[in-house]
């Protein structure tokens, strides 16, 4: 991973850290591990602070709602993110070498503590025992390394399910700056993902109190696992999993109480946007003000120099006079207030937005159709910081639900289906789905993941798995370009589709290999 030592990248340089961290070289005057890493509670502080302080999806989030159908333009777009979204996607994109960063600089961090933790011997006597505190943190720490080498394979590797296919580079230590690794097979890394996963599971302390959620848990390994089963096609053992968390795991989280008042009036408004009192568990829940349905999120406190994850969207703020760079697809829009109560039209859409009765109608629709994405309304004094939620119960009901289909138990999956429905309905229960085959279930799962996990990084990845089967791609509106004579799709079976290792990578590493089409 020599190349990663002279990434350079403006756009990176200013969202991530030195990327000297993602191989930590030890340099003239920095302490080593044996002077930071002395006791349990060392690694405890590091685990806390330096991996967990490491973890984003953020790259995962704004390159979907980019480069499939999530945004349009908006109206303050100066530039910003148009060659993503006219699907300009090589391996000098800046996400490509980003997402690859975040992740191998999060597992460098675990090689590290891992490393460390080998040398120290935790103190057992009389009074105290600290061999559970020690496993524990080694069992979050394998459990974090699984997640980012799982996030790795998700975007590098051509088909998940193969486990002969090309993966990403694997190790397990913190490798010397002149490491030129080869890409491990996809059977190679998910031996290790299992391997953490197993250690995780059986040595894991779960947190207690009200931000246990914000840190790995029983759930949050068997989300993992029950998303990666899913990605690899092994239904039985995602069914598995996510009936595991179904069992043991907060339940989804309900539309009501709204507010009293016309939907949409501004005494409803008021009360239902608010950023500290709104009373509505699905707004909370975006608000960060309460943990609802979330099995797993990362925090992002008020306080402390942590990415803003709404800038991605907006100069200022998540209103439309915000500098709104990117506003909302319009066809996502459209599948958000097609059926009437639906509580992610009012969650997922800021009241300020410029709603066009006839956008297509319209002489400069990036201007006067301005749908304001409001998923991360910010906090009160971090106007565009929010929390990164990266397993929530719905997704496991979606899980579900594929899997049944997968089965043939075409009723069974639209149960699922309407178990999500009724619970983002605040006008009562939703019609039970009737699926006349296997490519509709497919579709109307795709339809229903897209409206409910929109900006939260699965769009992209969902449009690979489930595209083919369910015959659809990704789904723009015309008037989401400023060029609206510009391809609005892009074929399923598109190598862009599976992200390109990136240039920096390539250049300083000759036994690396490049993706299919990127050459």
């Amino acid at each position: 991973m020599k190349q990663l030592k002279y990434f350079f990248g403006v756009i990176l340089a200013l969202a991530f850290t030195s990327c000297n961290d993602a191989i930590d070289i030890t340099q003239k005057g920095e302490i080593d591990n044996d002077a930071t890493f002395q006791s349990v509670e060392d690694l405890a502080t590091f685990l806390n602070g330096d991996v967990y302080g490491r973890i984003s999806n953020t790259n995962e989030i704004l390159f979907t709602a980019v480069f499939t159908d999530e945004c349009g333009i908006g109206p303050n777009n100066g530039g910003q993110e148009l060659d993503l979204h006219q699907f300009v996607l090589n391996q000098s994109t800046g996400y490509a070498s980003g997402l690859w960063i975040s992740h191998y600089g999060v597992i460098n961090r675990v090689n590290r503590l891992l490393q460390a933790a080998a040398n120290i011997t935790p103190v057992v006597n009389d009074t105290v025992d600290e061999t559970e505190q020690y496993n524990s943190i080694l069992a979050e720490a394998k459990a974090l390394r699984a997640y980012a080498y799982f996030q790795l394979l998700t975007y590098y590797s051509t088909d998940l399910s193969d486990d002969n296919a090309l993966g990403v580079m694997l190790f397990e230590d913190v490798p010397p700056i002149d490491v030129r690794l080869p890409r491990s097979t996809n059977g190679q890394v998910f031996a290790l993902i299992e391997s953490d996963l197993a250690f995780a599971e059986a040595n894991l302390v779960n947190r207690t109190g009200v931000t246990a959620y914000k840190y790995v848990s029983t759930n949050m390994i068997n989300a993992l696992r029950a998303r990666m089963y899913l990605y690899r096609k092994n239904y039985t053992l995602a069914k598995q999993y996510a009936q595991a968390v179904v069992s043991s795991g907060p339940a989804l989280t309900i539309a009501t109480p709204v507010p009293t008042g016309t939907v949409g009036g501004p005494a409803w408004n008021t009360a239902f946007y608010s950023e500290t009192t709104t009373t509505n568990p699905y707004r909370r829940i975006w608000a960060d003000l309460s943990q609802g349905e979330t099995i797993f999120a990362l925090s992002r406190p008020t306080g402390g120099s942590w990415g803003n994850i709404a800038s991605g969207f907006f100069f200022n703020t998540t209103s439309a006079t915000g500098g709104a760079f990117l506003d909302m697809g319009r066809n996502l829009f459209d599948l958000l207030a097609e059926t009437n109560g639906d509580i992610r039209r009012r969650a997922f859409v800021d009241p300020t937005s410029l709603i066009a009765a006839n956008p297509l109608t319209l002489d400069n629709p990036n201007r006067d159709d301005v749908l304001v994405i409001d998923k991360y309304p910010g906090k009160p004094t971090q106007p565009l910081r929010n929390d990164l939620k990266i397993f929530r119960m719905s997704e496991m009901y979606f899980i579900l639900a594929e899997c049944a289909v997968a089965e043939n138990q075409l009723a069974v999956a639209a149960g699922y289906i309407k178990n999500i429905r009724d619970a983002r309905s605040f006008t009562g229960a939703q019609p039970l789905p009737v699926y006349a085959d296997q490519q509709q279930a497919w579709a109307d799962i795709l339809k229903e993941r897209r409206k409910e996990l929109c900006f939260e990084g699965h769009r992209y990845i969902d449009i690979k798995r489930l595209g083919p089967v369910a015959n659809k791609s990704i789904d723009r509106s015309v008037i989401d370009d400023i060029i609206q004579t510009l391809p609005t799709t892009i074929p399923n079976n598109d190598y862009r589709f599976t992200m390109p290792i990136p240039q920096d990578e390539i250049q300083g590493n000759p036994n690396i290999q490049q993706n299919p089409g990127y050459n």
